[in-house]
């Protein structure tokens, strides 16, 4: 489980602050791709890109034989909302955009460690009222069984933010959905893309894994930008009983 303490020992070291760089500008690469950027052997690579990964800020992920590698911001958010918001709040929507540009489909992972039970989890995720306390206010209405409809929205609004459909629906360890964005023109354009949400216990915490893919490579930032957001206000809420006065809590609950 990574910590403050890990994040910061791992982006001090310039290569590995390179190797994160080669994952913002092209995410999902393969170690191969990754030495291939740098004069290094592909074991050394491969030591740096481990630290990453115990600092949370890279994600593996296996599709068939390759292994890929994917940047996860949410610790870098969360040392961002320790840090550096209340000395720069002003600069908070800059630091937390990132841009993607593909010739393929984007995928894009994120992954954060709670310290709850899955079903305390899995509840925060599904109930309208506790999700409306993490992401822009809005809550979201379903009966959660495998094929049903779900829509988000914030209280009080008739047209949702997004809907989608429930794929797979298995609580309290696999939520996958598709989504329909809804909040505007761009966003609209975009189309279905889809969001998996994996629990897995570890010790006295979960490991949520939110995957968003099947991204065309044109959709806007503002499609998956968020996310990090949303994951550190559930973290602070499962963990606190707080509200984080950030965007991702506050935006539609001000309203």
């Amino acid at each position: 489980m990574w910590r403050v303490e890990t994040v910061f020992r791992a982006i001090a070291d310039p290569t590995r602050r390179a190797l994160l760089d080669a994952l913002f500008d092209q995410d999902g690469q393969t170690l191969v791709s990754l030495t291939a950027r740098h004069d290094m052997t592909r074991i050394a690579v491969a030591k740096h890109l481990r630290l990453l990964e115990e600092a949370g800020l890279v994600v593996s992920r296996r599709r068939g034989r390759e292994k890929l590698h994917f940047l996860n911001t949410v610790p870098i958010r969360l040392v961002h909302d320790r840090w550096v918001s209340k000395y720069a709040e002003r600069w908070t929507a800059g630091l937390v955009g990132l841009k993607n540009e593909l010739e393929q489909p984007m995928e894009k992972v994120f992954e954060i460690y709670i310290r709850t039970s899955p079903e305390r989890l899995w509840e925060a995720i599904t109930d309208p009222a506790i999700r409306a306390k993490y992401q822009f206010g809005a809550g979201i209405e379903s009966d959660w069984t495998p094929g049903s409809l779900y829509t988000l929205k914030p209280p009080g609004v008739e047209s949702p933010l997004a809907e989608g459909e429930n794929l797979v629906v298995e609580p309290p360890r696999r939520l996958v959905q598709t989504m329909n964005t809804l909040w505007s023109e761009e966003a609209e354009r975009a189309g279905t893309s889809r969001v998996t949400w994996d629990i897995e216990p570890v010790g006295d915490s979960c490991r949520l894994t939110v995957t968003h893919d099947q991204l065309s490579d044109t959709a806007p930032e503002e499609l998956y930008g968020g996310w990090p957001m949303i994951l550190s206000g559930l973290k602070t809420w499962l963990e606190t009983g707080e509200t984080l006065t950030t965007p991702g809590s506050l935006m539609y609950g001000e309203q």
